[in-house]
């Protein structure tokens, strides 16, 4: 098992980051996205970093006062099972806390693991007051397109399933 340790992401791990989620965009797992879109949001990532090769990466998106969502949780393949996701979705959790956050939303495949962390299935999916869905309705971003079930993001989803921890 190898030793890694977690920082927050460097413009030097673009390319990095990118080459995880290639595979993963390729199964339909996660979107792709250009260059730009991981520079400008480079301050909510963190990597794991071993033997100077990246091993995963996630990212901390706040939406709102009090949520937030968990992105691009990606480890690389030859690594899976060696505790590196389960590490980087610890230090995204406690980021959160730390800056009052007290939900966190997810989409994705891997339900169980997501289960395992502590969060749940959203069995309500209007997770949010109708004040403040209005104001989310203003933002361009996608992934809250995606936590609002918004149609005009329909043809665009993976088919993954929505899921949120309160903290």
């Amino acid at each position: 098992m190898p030793s890694f340790t977690l920082r927050s992401a460097r413009t030097s791990d673009v390319a990095g980051i990118r080459r995880l989620v290639r595979p993963l965009a390729d199964q339909r797992v996660l979107l792709e996205k250009e260059a730009v879109a991981y520079f400008e949001s480079l301050q909510e990532f963190i990597v794991a970093i071993g033997d100077d090769d990246l091993l995963g990466c996630g990212a901390l998106h706040v939406m709102w006062e009090d949520l937030a969502e968990i992105r691009t949780l990606a480890t690389d393949e030859s690594h899976r099972g060696e505790g590196i996701g389960k590490a980087l979705l610890q230090e995204l959790v406690e980021r959160a806390r730390v800056i009052g956050v007290s939900r966190l939303f997810c989409l994705t495949f891997e339900v169980e693991f997501f289960r395992a962390m502590g969060f749940e299935v959203m069995a309500n999916q209007s997770a949010v007051d109708p004040e403040v869905y209005s104001e989310l309705l203003r933002s361009t971003d996608e992934g809250v397109a995606e936590f609002l079930d918004l149609a005009r993001v329909k043809p665009n989803t993976l088919g993954n399933t929505r899921m949120i921890m309160n903290l």
